[in-house]
Order: structure tokens, then C-alpha cells, then sequence
């Protein structure tokens, strides 16, 4: 069958085909005669043409199209980060195309060359660790790009990240109003701007909130994981030391928590209140619904997105950075201290 080209659409409409290609390109219809274009665009769809997005692309060294660099798609909190991103994108014309790396740096190098050769015009990276080789070659080379969810230890990359250490505050405080002062951190992985903000955000609510340190204990998990956080538990509950509450580095870790507590006999909030960070889909379905800190996940994608954009436009402007507000969901794992705890 037939694949009717630009300069045949050209040919019928009685136009050049640079008029015809500026009056089928979204981004450049405005440059011609607005009957012009319609007629052009009326044409196009009565021969079935259809631009070819790789071929303008290496033309013009631009593809209308980002990179999305996701560590896990598995885990529920970056489906609606990817939705908030492609509903910012879409609208002008613009694509996200998606990797899934299982966080591994050899699969994110590949993928971020593959996107290079195919002219992406910038990124938008939630795979971030503290230190990152790429990230800083990307930087080094001028790569648009923005990072969501964690943070390097550059300042000069655009991130959008959730207000972490509010978030942990709003939790301590929680605990400490239902009477919990011996409360357990299970924190993330410390080459995570996640895990290390969690973690020291723990640390100086027990200050702020006059806790004394002895009474409470970090454990640090490998991942963010059900299975990292049920071995993480383990080990407390070994230990000995006694505790009323934990505050869970993320959802993920909370529910370890749980199977743990389980294992033991324990109940939540019986005997031990727990608190996640996420608020991932289903943690009201679970049983004790998990009292957590929301993270507006969808809304961390588009204003990442809108940052690319900007980047886009103004590559010299400054880098900006937004940090996000969460709130605190209040369900059913967490209660009162039991007397004698």
C-alpha cells in the first residue's frame, strides 16, 4: 500500500512542501495563512498522511519528545508521577517516552544514549542518587533535564521533591499527641536524597519535640521494599528495646512492618502504631489502614514537567527547585499508648 508522502500532499494543495510541513506541524501551523493550513491539513487526511516523527526530527534536531527515567514502575508511587508528566506534555504536542531501569546503571546509560540518538530534547529523571556519574555527564554537557522525587548533590539540576522534612514532622508529632516517646525509624537507603532526608528529619524532630535519643532507634533498609522493611523490623524486635511506635521511611517499608508485627503476634495499633510515607494507592484497603504521609505524587510529575519546559525555552535561566507540601492521612494504624507501654 501506498504511504503518501509530504511533497504529493504539497503537489495537491498547490504549496511548497516547507508551507506544507510548517502547516502539519502543530508547532509551526501558526506561520501559515490559516485558510492555507486548512486546506493543507484537508488534503493531508483525505491521501491518509502521516508526518514521520524520526525523519523531522533529524532534520530539525528536535523530536517534541522527553525522556522519562523511572527506577521501578512496579512500585505505585510513579504511575501518577509518569500520568502528571504526559498530561503536562501532551496538550503541546510534546511525548514522554519511557524506561524502566530496575535501577540499574547500566540499563539507565543505555537507555539515555538510546534517547540521545533520537534527539530527545530533555529529561526527567526520578532515579537520582546522592552521587550520580551520569547525571553529572549529562550536566556537564548542558543535557535539559529535571529531577523528581529525590535529589543529587548538585544544586545546579532543577528537581521536584516532596517537603520530606515536614512530612516526618507532621508524623512525630502525631505519634507524640497519641502519647508515643519510644518510636523506631525504619529509614531508606542512605544514597537516596529520600532515605538520608528521612532519616536526619527523624532525628531532629526527637530534639524539637524534646524526645530523648536513648528512647528511640534508626534502622537502616538496603531498599525500598515490603521485604527490606519486614527484615528491617526483624532486627528490632530482636533487639529487645523497648518501643511503642514506628515511623516507616515509605509505605513499602510500613508494610514489612506489618508482616513482621504479624509474625510475632503482635497487633497494629495494639501494641505497636505505625506510620508510612507515600500514601501509595491501597493503604486505605489494608488492614489496619495505614495512617501516612501523603506525597502528591501526580502533581510532582506535572511540575516537573512544566520545569523541563521552562529549561527548554530559557536553557540560561537559573536552575529553580520546588519542594512540595504533604499533608498527614490519619487512619486506623495508629492509637493511644496502651497503659504499661
Amino acid at each position: 500500500m501506498h504511504r503518501a508522502t509530504l511533497r504529493e500532499v504539497a503537489v495537491m494543495a498547490g504549496v511548497h512542501p516547507a508551507t506544507a510541513s510548517r502547516a502539519l506541524n502543530r508547532q509551526t501551523e501558526g506561520l501559515v495563512n490559516a485558510e492555507t493550513a486548512a486546506r493543507i491539513k484537508r488534503i493531508a487526511a483525505e491521501m491518509g498522511y502521516t508526518p514521520n516523527p524520526i525523519a523531522r526530527s533529524l532534520k530539525t534536531s528536535r523530536s517534541a519528545s522527553i525522556g522519562l527515567v523511572i527506577p521501578d514502575l512496579t512500585n505505585p508511587l510513579f504511575p501518577p508521577i509518569v500520568r502528571g508528566v504526559e498530561d503536562v506534555l501532551r496538550p503541546i504536542g510534546y511525548n514522554a517516552w519511557i524506561v524502566n531501569t530496575d535501577s540499574r546503571p547500566d540499563v539507565e546509560k543505555a537507555a539515555v544514549e538510546s534517547f540521545r540518538q533520537r534527539n530527545v530534547e530533555g529529561f526527567v529523571f526520578a532515579t537520582a542518587h546522592l552521587k550520580h556519574p551520569l547525571l553529572d555527564e549529562l550536566a556537564a554537557a548542558s543535557t535539559p533535564m529535571v529531577l523528581v522525587n529525590r535529589r543529587s548533590t548538585r544544586t545546579d539540576i532543577p528537581s521536584v521533591t516532596p517537603d520530606d522534612a515536614a512530612g516526618v514532622a507532621m508524623a512525630m508529632q502525631h505519634l507524640v499527641d497519641l502519647g508515643h516517646t519510644k518510636i523506631v525509624h525504619l529509614a531508606g537507603p542512605q544514597d537516596l536524597s529520600t532515605g538520608v532526608n528521612r532519616r536526619r528529619a527523624f532525628l531532629a524532630s526527637l530534639d524539637e519535640l524534646g524526645l530523648p535519643a536513648e528512647s528511640s532507634r534508626v534502622i537502616i533498609c538496603d531498599e525500598w521494599s515490603e521485604q527490606a522493611g519486614a527484615k528491617g523490623m526483624r532486627a528490632m524486635l530482636d533487639s529487645g528495646p523497648d518501643f511503642t511506635a514506628v515511623l516507616a521511611g515509605n509505605d513499602l517499608l510500613a508494610l514489612g512492618v506489618y508482616d513482621a508485627l504479624s509474625e510475632r503476634g503482635l497487633r497494629c495499633p495494639d501494641d505497636i502504631s505505625v506510620v508510612g510515607f507515600n500514601d501509595i494507592p491501597f493503604m486505605d484497603k489494608v488492614f489496619p489502614a495505614l495512617t501516612t504521609v501523603r506525597i502528591p505524587h501526580y502533581e510532582i510529575g506535572a511540575e516537573a514537567a512544566r520545569l523541563l519546559l521552562e529549561v527548554l525555552r530559557d536553557p540560561n535561566r537559573h536552575p529553580r527547585s520546588l519542594l512540595l507540601p504533604l499533608t498527614l492521612v490519619v487512619r486506623s494504624s495508629t492509637g493511644p499508648v496502651r497503659a504499661g507501654n
